[in-house]
């Protein structure tokens, strides 16, 4: 548990020997350790797997794991609603709000109307504007690094109809996630 090992760093003198696979701790930081021990017990008691696993399950019937359960589903399936009159360009990166630097790969034609979805999608919210599900991937690293970055951040306008040019802001952060997505997917081909 993250608490136990912050509570246990918090001792002084206190050291992991990698030998025994456990704390030690000199008998001059012992009054230290007693009184961080009951948070260290509680920490040690929530981190329990039987403890873990009653907590979701209690947690399985509430709203909010609902909601989550929806939201996983929807960015599974890799769809995302567009105004029908204003299609970003195919093909390109462009931000949006719920998945960051995405390119749009094609439309299903599909209205996008479902009112449940408007918590998720805030731009379907406009019901005056018709909405078409478009299908999406991630942005590789050189799409990325050949997107050029909007010279001011999105209006209320362009966040509205749910994407826009990505600032470099934005593009920085995406680039260095897409940079480490690469390393890793490098170092598993290497095994």
């Amino acid at each position: 548990s993250r608490t136990v090992l912050e509570e246990l760093r918090a001792v002084p003198w206190a050291s992991w020997d990698d030998e025994l696979r456990a704390w030690r701790v000199p008998f001059r930081s012992y009054e230290e350790l007693q009184r961080r021990w009951p948070s260290i017990e509680r920490a040690a008691q929530r981190a329990e797997p039987e403890e873990r696993k009653r907590r979701s399950e209690a947690n399985k019937h509430s709203g909010e794991h609902k909601a989550a359960k929806l939201r996983h589903a929807e960015r599974r399936r890799r769809r995302y609603p567009l105004p029908a009159e204003d299609l970003p360009p195919f093909g390109r990166p462009v931000a949006t709000q719920q998945y960051g630097i995405v390119v749009f790969t094609g439309i299903s034609g599909e209205l996008a109307d479902d009112p449940e979805l408007s918590a998720f999608y805030p731009q379907l919210t406009d019901t005056a504007v018709d909405h078409v599900w478009a299908r999406w991937r991630p942005a590789t690293l050189t799409e990325l690094i050949k997107t050029w970055p909007a010279r001011r951040p999105a209006g209320s306008t362009e966040r509205s109809r749910g994407w826009w040019q990505p600032t470099l802001d934005e593009l920085r952060i995406a680039r260095r996630t897409a940079r480490s997505l690469e390393r890793r997917r490098q170092r598993i081909a290497s095994f």
